[in-house]
């Protein structure tokens, strides 16, 4: 019995399309880890590739062909091989990647050392264009932010809010999520805990007011230490602050153009 094969069929419409793949595809990863050697965490996957104008569809099924080649167990490693394997398996000039998932550091406490565990999330982003590798990594940080304004007009305290910053780079060496994640970390008002007792409260509060930190100051100051890592070639720094007395939220953007050909 032979099955009509309707992706190969031309089409007329001269129209090419830019990614057709797969998304929401979990799959177990291995992420190296600064002081654990390796992390095993399950990433949600994008796998996509250029579909000339003259092809009706892509083989779907490929792409999962291709993830599943490389084991039980993805390594970061493996990611130009995976590349590499869909614009040969899928007749493609580029192949785009991306690979999410949490990522878990043990933090302790300010004061009393107490020990929690606390997840970010990271983001591997990968494209092969005509041989040519491009790698962003990009983390996901939740930070406290105080606002300057309203310390220095009132009387009593000032508001506060969680932030979230999402920041990727291209870096020359390699580079470890930790280190992006502690990037963040320092310029924010205070970082974030798991698990805090009545002694680490009262630190972590104290830091954050005396460390106050506008939307805008927050991605200047996470500028103005990727400008001085010169490993970081390129970056894109977002923060988007909850606003804990406003029924919106405060949000800043900074993307360093992006460099020619060295």
């Amino acid at each position: 019995m032979t099955l009509s094969d309707t992706q190969s069929e031309p089409d007329d419409r001269q129209i090419a399309i830019d990614r057709v793949g797969v998304k929401a595809l979990r799959y177990p990863i291995q992420i190296r880890d600064k002081h654990r050697s390796v992390q095993s965490t399950i990433a949600t996957a994008q796998l996509t590739v250029d579909l000339p104008h003259h092809h009706k569809g892509t083989h779907m099924s490929r792409f999962v062909e291709v993830l599943n080649s490389h084991g039980p167990v993805l390594h970061v490693d493996n990611l130009r091989d995976i590349l590499e394997q869909l614009t040969e398996r899928l007749d493609s000039q580029c192949a785009h990647v991306d690979f999410e998932f949490p990522f878990f550091l043990q933090k302790k406490a300010p004061v009393t050392g107490a020990v929690g565990l606390i997840d970010y999330t990271a983001r591997f982003s990968a494209t092969l264009a005509d041989g040519v590798l491009d790698f962003v990594l990009i983390v996901i940080v939740p930070v406290t932010t105080l606002c300057p304004c309203s310390k220095a007009i009132s009387a009593h305290g000032a508001h506060n809010q969680r932030g979230q910053v999402t920041l990727a780079v291209r870096f020359g060496q390699p580079i470890w999520i930790e280190d992006l994640i502690r990037l963040v970390e320092d310029s924010a008002s205070s970082e974030l805990y798991s698990l805090l007792k009545r002694p680490d409260e009262k630190a972590v509060t104290e830091r954050a007011y005396e460390n106050p930190v506008f939307v805008e100051d927050l991605v200047r100051n996470i500028a103005q230490r990727c400008e001085d890592d010169a490993n970081i070639r390129w970056y894109r720094v977002e923060a988007e602050n909850f606003e804990s007395i406003h029924n919106h939220n405060a949000y800043a953007l900074i993307e360093k153009p992006p460099q020619g050909p060295a």
